[in-house]
């Protein structure tokens, strides 16, 4: 089975993939933990210090990471046209411009989503993102393919 189609990655994807990617990781929760309980603390001890510093540290990512998507989309050229991509039974090939890469299966990292994509990571830290919006008809098949692919633990989809 092979299926082709293309994305096109806009600001409001890339953050909704590096928000996931900081909140589903242990520094994102630990981060939103020790904000939560310096809020509590604020209120219970009626420190207004407490409470600032709990708002500062739970929104500090937040808005980081909008600012560095922002600069990111500004700054990375490929972002600027759609990508294509190829999914076959040997793997994965992503071109644009006259310019194709190769991945196979085996080498993949883990497949996850969020509610605006579904994310394949090829490293720990390397993704390909693919937008609900672009997939359209093609969402179900590019989650079975994966699903066919990498092992039943590596696979975090939700439809």
């Amino acid at each position: 089975m092979e299926l082709e189609f293309d994305v096109k990655i806009e600001q409001n994807i890339l953050y909704d993939y590096m928000l996931h990617h900081t909140y589903s990781g242990f520094s994102g929760v630990l981060g939103t933990v020790v904000g939560a309980l310096i809020c509590v603390a604020g209120v219970w001890r009626g420190g207004a210090i407490y409470l600032v510093a709990g708002l500062v540290i739970l929104m500090y990512n937040p808005v980081s990471l909008f600012l560095r998507s922002a600069k990111q989309m500004k700054n990375t050229p490929a972002f600027a046209k759609p990508l294509h991509y190829k999914m076959t039974e040997e793997g994965m090939f992503v071109s644009q411009d006259g310019a194709e890469e190769f991945q196979e299966w085996a080498s993949m990292y883990k497949a996850t989503s969020s509610s605006q994509s579904i994310i394949l990571y090829t490293t720990p830290f390397r993704a390909s993102i693919f937008p609900r919006k672009d997939l359209k008809e093609n969402q179900t098949a590019v989650i079975e393919i994966i699903s066919k692919h990498l092992p039943p633990a590596k696979v975090k989809i939700k439809a």
